[in-house]
C-alpha cells in the first residue's frame, strides 16, 4: 500500500511521495545555533525560525510501477523527483 512519509529516505527506498520538513537544512541551521552561543551570543538574543517550505519528493518509478500518472502540475512544485529509485 503506497503511502505518504514526511521525512527521512521513504521516497528514496520506494515510497510514493515524500512532503515535509528538509532534515538537513534543520540540522545545518542547529549548528549554525550552537556556533553562535559557543562563541558568547545568549541564547535569549537569537531569532526564532520557523519552516518556510516543506520539501516535496516525487518517486517516479514507483508512479508508474502503480499504473500512475503524475500531474505536470505536481511535478512543478516537487523539490524533487526520483526516477531511479526501485519500487520494491
Amino acid at each position: 500500500m503506497p503511502s505518504p512519509a514526511a521525512r527521512g529516505r521513504a521516497c528514496e527506498v520506494g515510497g510514493l511521495v515524500r512532503y515535509g520538513i528538509d532534515l538537513n537544512a534543520i540540522y545545518h541551521r542547529a549548528a549554525y545555533f550552537v556556533d553562535t552561543i559557543l562563541k558568547g551570543e545568549k541564547p535569549a538574543d537569537l531569532p526564532i525560525e520557523f519552516l518556510s517550505k516543506p520539501e516535496l519528493v516525487i518517486n517516479l518509478a514507483t508512479a508508474k510501477a502503480l499504473g500512475l500518472a503524475v500531474p505536470q502540475a505536481l511535478l512543478v512544485r516537487a523539490n524533487g523527483a526520483c526516477s531511479a529509485c526501485s519500487p520494491d
